[in-house]
Formats: C-alpha cells, sequence, structure tokens
C-alpha cells in the first residue's frame, strides 16, 4: 500500500524532513525560494498533507487543487493570515500554526531591535565601514537612554509578556494595552494597563505584539504616530500589515518619531521604498524566530501536527477547530 504523500514548501531542517520520511512519501521545494501561486497549485495536487510557510497564501483554489485527499496544511510559524480559515474548514482541512516554541526568540528580537534603533547601532557601524570615522567627540552619535524609561507593549500576550520581563532587567516601567487586564501580569511587573490612547502618549518605546486581523490592519498609522512622543521608538516584529509604512515613513523623516525597528513588513519581502533611505529605521527580514533552536522545534510541532492528523488523531495547535468536531 502506498504511503499518504507530503509536501514541504521550502527546506527546513533535515531532522523534521527524516521523521516525516518515516511515515510518508515526502516532496520537500529544492529552490531556495516561495512557489507561486501556479506552483503551489501545481505542487499540491495529489497530497495528503502540506507543511506550509507564512509567504503560502492556503486559499480555496490552492485547496481545492489539492483535492479531497488532502486532510492537514501545517504552518511553519505561529501566525497564519495566510490561510483562509472558513475556506479550509468549510472543505474539513485541518489548519495547524507552531505557537509558544518562539516566544523568547522573539521577544529578544524585539529588545535587540529596540536597543539597536536607541543606540543607533546600525548607523554607527555603517559610519565605520565607509570610512568617515575621524576622531571621538562628545557629541558624537547620541542616542536614546533606555534604563527606565517608559515600554509600551501593544498587545500583552504570551511574547508580549516575555518583552516586558526582559526589559524588567533595564528598570523599565511597562504599561499595556490588550482587550482586558492582566492582575497577575500587573502583580509580577508592576505593569499597568491603559487605553491606546494612553499608551502611545506616555511611551518612549512602543512594541507591537499583536495579532494580525481587520481589526488590527494600520493599527499605527498616521493619527497614532502624531500622537507619540517626538523621541519615541516603534517596534514591530507582529506582522507587517498593522503599521501604515508610507505613513511611517513619512513620520520618520519628519522626525515625528524619533526612530523605528521592524522586522516585518506590509508586503513581503517589499519594503516601503521611502523607508529604505532612511538612518533612524532598521529594517531586517524577518527574522524574530531565527535561531536553531527555535526554528527546530517549530518543524518539530509541525511535523507532529502532520503525522497524528495523518495516522487518525487529533493534531496539537489546530486554528480551526470547528473541522475536528463530529
Amino acid at each position: 500500500m502506498s504511503k499518504p504523500k507530503v509536501l514541504i514548501t521550502r527546506m527546513i531542517q533535515q531532522e523534521n524532513i527524516d521523521r516525516l520520511r518515516e511515515h510518508f512519501e515526502v516532496e520537500i521545494n529544492p529552490d531556495d525560494r516561495a512557489y507561486s501561486k501556479a506552483e503551489l497549485m501545481a505542487k499540491v495536487k495529489g497530497r495528503d498533507g502540506v507543511l506550509s510557510m507564512l509567504t503560502d497564501t492556503i486559499d480555496g483554489e490552492v485547496l481545492d487543487a489539492a483535492g479531497s485527499q488532502c486532510k492537514i496544511v501545517a504552518n511553519f510559524a505561529v501566525g497564519y493570515n495566510n490561510f483562509d480559515v472558513a475556506a479550509a474548514t468549510s472543505r474539513k482541512v485541518i489548519l495547524t500554526n507552531t505557537p509558544g516554541v518562539l516566544d523568547d526568540a522573539t521577544a529578544t528580537h524585539t529588545i535587540t531591535l529596540m536597543l539597536s534603533v536607541a543606540r543607533r547601532i546600525v548607523e554607527a557601524d555603517k559610519f565605520v565601514r565607509a570610512g568617515k570615522w575621524g576622531s571621538w567627540a562628545p557629541l558624537f552619535f547620541m542616542g536614546l537612554d533606555v534604563d527606565g524609561q517608559t515600554l509600551g507593549l501593544a498587545g500583552a500576550g504570551r511574547i508580549g509578556k516575555n518583552v516586558a520581563r526582559k526589559a524588567a532587567a533595564f528598570g523599565m516601567k511597562i504599561i499595556y494595552s490588550d482587550v482586558k487586564p492582566d492582575p497577575d501580569f500587573e502583580k509580577a511587573l508592576g505593569a499597568r494597563f491603559v487605553d491606546k490612547a494612553t499608551l502611545l502618549r506616555e511611551s518612549d518605546f512602543v512594541t507591537l505584539h499583536v495579532p494580525l486581523i481587520p481589526e488590527t490592519r494600520h493599527y499605527i498609522g498616521e493619527k497614532e504616530l502624531a500622537a507619540m512622543k517626538p523621541t519615541a521608538v516603534l517596534i514591530n516584529a507582529s506582522r507587517g500589515p498593522v503599521v501604515d509604512e508610507k505613513a511611517l515613513a513619512r513620520a520618520l523623516k519628519d522626525k515625528v518619531i524619533w526612530g523605528a525597528g521592524l522586522d516585518v513588513f506590509e508586503n513581503e519581502p517589499a519594503v516601503e521604498p521611502e523607508l529604505l533611505g532612511l538612518d533612524n529605521v532598521i529594517v531586517v527580514p524577518h527574522i524574530a524566530s531565527a535561531t536553531p533552536e527555535t526554528r527546530m522545534n517549530m518543524g518539530r510541532i509541525a511535523v507532529r501536527n502532520i503525522v497524528k492528523v495523518l495516522t487518525g488523531e487529533a493534531p496539537e495547535t489546530c486554528v480551526n477547530p470547528d473541522v475536528l468536531k463530529k
């Protein structure tokens, strides 16, 4: 009897590929690029499962191309805005993600961006490499203090709380906005629950940890940027479209805010061109979870979910649980 067929849309760690091959016939995208929509539709045909990336749009067309034998699409990501959840649920396809295992890496990356923007690390590095450094001077590359400043968390889920714990080492004052207060979080770190307007007005550093849903698209736009301190820094390692990049570029150019650090973008891999010419923003290519241990663990969850579903068990991390109902 032939084995179930699984597609991996991008190369992942070999250990996780080998684990899938113990059970299934596996095909892997050999190229270091995302499939086009047409390529993806061709490759998913006849697959029992797909291990997808956040760069793969899994909509009704793709699922129909896969056919009725497709039981699961396992995202190699905690986010799943690339999924058409309703389309998958109506076709009884299980969708999964990889929450939890990338919290530390993403929080550390957020702090890294915050410190790098505040102390102008990338700008200073470029300056030295360009041979422009003549001598030390008292007012040379003045940055921002971080110790004792106010950190505003837009969203206080697992990653936001992790950022707060790390920021506490710098003696930062923590304020946060979310759908509701979290008394345990407040007690543990002295955090203060505020509304969005207060968060923007009082924070020296604003870090974004909201999911991408219709209500959070352009969560930060022209109005929000204008409400921030002129010495404030914005950090986004959540989802690109929660920030209006054109508005951010204008705000940075006009010194409405002091700086920004971006790991994610509205139309990845494209970046708003106006941002690329500015020294007061750091742009990096969606690498918040890019540590060996984190990526290995993401793969392990995705693989376990595929193995479980294709051997008749429930997955660990289903994002459309209605499809599991009998």
